[in-house]
């Protein structure tokens, strides 16, 4: 590859920490950083799934390297940006990967606080510390791009888990906060808020019958389910220059779910296209 091909590359010798970064949407932002020029720094708490992505990103010729850790905890992603900063001498983005829904917990009047906070730390308080540890870098330099995955649950009433969607609005809030904070210091903090996406942690693929996945084009707008490779790409225009100007955003990445607003595609009615029935759309 040239020297003028390499620079035209979105991330050129950028510095990218993506946690969460061994599988799912962490691991194609991953893949397509590398792809765009970037060093990845892979974090995880999987060594093996994150030494796999490493792997597939030296095989297409690009620059990553994996460190296992807890991004729950507060000394290890201390470990981390010591580590990253030691290492390459600063970090030009931030990916806040991690989260996860863990397990469908009933009602919520019948939950234990002890789960809510096992929510809190997969969902909200590590993006608080993996941010705190990477951020004054980003402001000495004056240079920075902070992208957070949130969810559509964050976006919308979640009756299945409300106190997850407390946690995913809580991420929007904090980009949107921060973003006006630390705009004027040259870092950027926006996010993105997935629906319908295969994912290691919600597998449609495995959960759905034959019957049920046939009715994408009724479920979604864009008529089929998310890849992570969707998420990804948004992720990459957040974290480089084509989206130099934007600041604060959280952008949902839904295949048209929330613009539809609870509208489906109806298969059983032919006097009309739409209904927001939600049996047998």
């Amino acid at each position: 590859m040239s020297d003028e091909t390499r620079a035209d590359r979105l991330l050129c010798d950028r510095v990218a920490v993506v946690t969460g970064g061994g599988g799912g949407i962490g691991a194609a932002t991953a893949r397509l950083f590398a792809g765009q020029g970037a060093h990845v720094v892979i974090v995880d708490v999987d060594a093996a799934l994150a030494a796999r992505t490493v792997d597939d990103i030296a095989e297409s010729g690009g620059s990553a390297v994996a460190v296992v850790s807890d991004v729950r905890d507060a000394a290890a992603v201390d470990d981390l940006a010591r580590s990253v900063l030691d290492r390459y001498g600063r970090v030009d983005v931030l990916v806040n990967n991690v989260g996860h829904w863990l397990r469908h917990p009933g009602e919520f009047v019948d939950t234990d606080p002890r789960f809510w906070d096992e929510l809190y730390r997969i969902n909200l308080h590590h993006v608080f510390l993996v941010t705190h540890a990477f951020l004054p870098a980003m402001v000495a330099r004056r240079a920075g791009a902070i992208v957070n995955v949130s969810s559509v649950e964050g976006l919308r009433g979640y009756p299945e888990d409300p106190v997850y969607a407390a946690f995913k609005a809580a991420v929007i809030q904090f980009t949107r906060s921060l973003a006006v904070q630390v705009g004027g210091r040259g870092v950027r903090v926006n996010g993105i808020a997935p629906d319908v996406t295969e994912s290691l942690q919600v597998p449609y693929s495995q959960w759905l019958s034959a019957d049920e996945q046939a009715q994408w084009p009724q479920w979604v707008p864009v008529g089929r389910m998310g890849v992570p490779e969707d998420q990804a790409r948004v992720i990459l225009f957040l974290a480089s220059d084509l989206s130099a100007f934007v600041t604060g955003h959280t952008v949902p990445t839904d295949g048209g779910t929330g613009a539809a607003g609870g509208w489906y595609r109806s298969s059983r009615r032919p006097d009309r296209e739409w209904t927001n029935r939600p049996v047998a759309p």
